[in-house]
């Protein structure tokens, strides 16, 4: 291929390359890391007083119980006894949050794209072997 098919031929076979080749090993850490982390459940804890401390008091999925004092500059101050939504970490009790979590996975996602555009890449290439006129 001569002209301006050869040109494009050799971009699409260098972002195939450049695609697959880091985009691959991305998608499989990524699944690796996404398959290791914890579930974060969602619980109800009560907000109780102590030494003028707020904290919160509640109970896991295996009925264990858990306390923590919190930060007045992490936390707003609430009232005694009110019920929460509290969301904690399977495997990690003591870290927990107030607001849903929010998870992401940054290999997995670029290795989407990476392989996405390889793939995509690599099917143009042989499109433009097949049907380009000679």
């Amino acid at each position: 291929m001569t002209g301006p098919e050869g040109a494009l031929g050799a971009v699409l076979e260098t972002m195939s390359w450049v695609g697959l080749v880091p985009g691959i090993p991305l998608l499989i850490v990524g699944w690796i890391l996404a398959k290791r982390r914890c579930k974060w459940t969602k619980t109800t804890a009560e907000v109780f007083e102590a030494g003028g401390f707020q904290g919160f008091r509640w109970s896991d999925s295996d009925d264990s119980q858990h306390v923590t004092l919190n930060d007045p500059a992490d936390v707003p101050i609430m009232d005694v006894g009110a019920q929460v939504d509290l969301y904690y970490d399977q495997c990690h009790p003591s870290r927990w949050r107030l607001a849903p979590p929010v998870r992401g996975n940054p290999p997995l996602l670029i290795g989407w794209v990476f392989t996405g555009t390889g793939i995509v890449s690599t099917v143009t290439g042989f499109m433009l072997m097949i049907f380009w006129p000679t």
